[in-house]
C-alpha cells in the first residue's frame, strides 16, 4: 500500500486482533483493560499498556486506527520504525500516567483504547509538518496542521476539566505532551525550526498541568480556573440577573417539555401554579 507505515499496519492488526478478543470475552478485557485499584492496589502495572489494545467496540477502533495510519508514514519516514514504535508506546505509557494521576482518588475507574499513544503519533507529526494541509473525515476541506493541534489542545483541556462525555481526555493530554517531548529528544532540531507551534501546544498544556496539581480544587469545583478563593466565594454569593415571571414560566414549562412533570421540585410546582394563576 502506497505511502503506508510499517509499524503502523503491524499496531492496527495487533490492535485489531487483541480488541476483537476482549470484545467476545469480558473476562479477557478486564484482565486488561485501565483499572485504577487494578494498578495502584494490585499492581497491575501492565494495565498501562495493555489497555490501549482493547476498544470499546469497532468504531472506537477504526477512529483510533485512521489516526495512527494517517500519521505514522511521515514519522516512520523521519524517525525510522523502531523510533517510531518506541514512541508510540511511550506515549501510551505517559497518556496512561497522567490518567492514572487524575483519577488517584476513583478506584473504580476503568478506560481502554489507543488514543492516548495515537494523540501521541499526531501531535509528534503536528510539531514536525506544521504547514501540512489535513481534512476531516468525509468533509473535503483542508486547514493546515497547527490549527488542528491547537484545537486538539484546547479541547482536551476543558473536555478534562468538564469531564465531558465517555471520553479519555486525560490520556489524550498525557499521550500528546509525552508525543511532543519524545519528537524533541529524537529530533532536537525541531524546537529551533519549528520552535513556535511547539510553545503553542506545550505551554498551555503544562500551565494546565501545573494549575490542577498545585490546586486540585479546579478539578472539583465547576468554573473555578484557579482564581483566589476570596474572589470566588464572592462570585458564588453574587445573586443571579432576576428573571421576569414570563421567564420563569417558559423556564419550568421548558424543564417539563425535556424531563416531564416529575423531575420538578415541590417549590418548583408551587411556583409553577402560582405563576399560572397570575
Amino acid at each position: 500500500m502506497e505511502h503506508s507505515s510499517a509499524i503502523g499496519t503491524i499496531l492496527l492488526i495487533l490492535t485489531g486482533l487483541t480488541t476483537y478478543k476482549g470484545l467476545i470475552s469480558t473476562i479477557y478485557k478486564d484482565k486488561y483493560l485501565f483499572w485504577t485499584d487494578g494498578i495502584l492496589l494490585k499492581k497491575e502495572n501492565y494495565r498501562l499498556l495493555s489497555s490501549g489494545f482493547l476498544h470499546a467496540n469497532w468504531i472506537h477502533y477504526g477512529f483510533n486506527m485512521i489516526g495512527l495510519i494517517t500519521f505514522s508514514f511521515g514519522l516512520e519516514h523521519e524517525f525510522g520504525p523502531l523510533a517510531l514504535l518506541l514512541l508510540y508506546f511511550v506515549c501510551l505509557f505517559g497518556g496512561n500516567i497522567l490518567a492514572l494521576y487524575l483519577h488517584r482518588n476513583h478506584g473504580d475507574y476503568k478506560a481502554l483504547g489507543a488514543s492516548g499513544a495515537v494523540s501521541g503519533i499526531i501531535c509528534s507529526s503536528i510539531i514536525l509538518f506544521p504547514n501540512s494541509q489535513l481534512s476531516l473525515i468525509l468533509i473535503p476541506i483542508h486547514f493546515p496542521a497547527w490549527l488542528m493541534g491547537i484545537l486538539f489542545i484546547g479541547i482536551t483541556i476543558f473536555g478534562i476539566k468538564r469531564q465531558a462525555g465517555n471520553i479519555g481526555h486525560e490520556a489524550h493530554l498525557g499521550g500528546a505532551l509525552t508525543g511532543i517531548i519524545g519528537t524533541l529528544i529524537i529530533n532536537p532540531q525541531v524546537a529551533i525550526e519549528n520552535w513556535w507551534i511547539v510553545l503553542l501546544l506545550t505551554v498551555p498544556t503544562l500551565a494546565f498541568l501545573y494549575l490542577i496539581v498545585t490546586n486540585p480544587a479546579v478539578m472539583q469545583v465547576d468554573n473555578y480556573w484557579g482564581e483566589s478563593v476570596k474572589k470566588f466565594k464572592r462570585d458564588l454569593k453574587t445573586p443571579p440577573p432576576k428573571m421576569s415571571k414570563q421567564e420563569e414560566l417558559d423556564m419550568l414549562l421548558d424543564k417539563i417539555r425535556k424531563s416531564g412533570i416529575r423531575s420538578l421540585t415541590k417549590k418548583e410546582r408551587a411556583r409553577l401554579d402560582k405563576l399560572r394563576e397570575m
